[in-house]
């Protein structure tokens, strides 16, 4: 299952493609959903925390591919190294899945559409139980590295969120 390492990068393109641009709509909808926040929340900011989640999501992708990937002469390589894998993605596959449950609890408790719910309900919650499960099995990630990695991963709204309380005082 090669494709598994850059699922998450396909996953988390079309995610950023329907909450900015079909139909988009996602950073009106966050301050409407966040209105404390809504100073922290610029376009600015969408596109470093959404190039920087592009970026780990190649790492990872990286990380996974034996020797990493050839383009012609140059040989690209993961900081991530690949021992460490399985966790790097499981980790990220847990930032995902916290991302999705962001976009449910915001649809429910703003009883409107939240630009983005749609594939992460659909990429992003099926991508992190079966790819977690499968790497598990294969034995590409321990159960301990698995679990610190989904805490890691999965801690990301609180570390946003704080983040974003901070930038809105300033």
């Amino acid at each position: 299952m090669a494709w598994l390492w850059w699922a998450p990068s396909i996953a988390a393109s079309l995610h950023i493609v329907e909450e900015f641009v079909i139909p988009g709509g996602f950073g009106e909808w966050d301050r409407a959903y966040r209105p404390r926040l809504r100073a922290s929340i610029t376009p600015r900011l969408h596109v470093a925390v959404n190039a920087a989640l592009l970026v780990l999501c190649a790492m990872v992708g990286l990380a996974g591919s034996a020797g990493g990937v050839a383009i012609g002469s140059l040989r690209l390589r993961s900081a991530i190294p690949p021992s460490e894998g399985g966790a790097a993605w499981v980790a990220l596959a847990a930032l995902l899945l916290s991302n999705a449950a962001f976009h449910v609890v915001g649809a429910i408790r703003t009883r409107r559409y939240s630009p983005g719910i749609v594939t992460a309900v659909a990429l992003y919650v099926p991508l992190a139980f079966v790819g977690a499960g499968y790497l598990l099995r294969a034995g590409r990630v321990s159960a301990l590295d698995a679990a610190v990695g989904a805490a890691i991963g999965g801690s990301y709204p609180l570390w946003a969120h704080l983040l974003h309380v901070v930038r809105a005082r300033r």
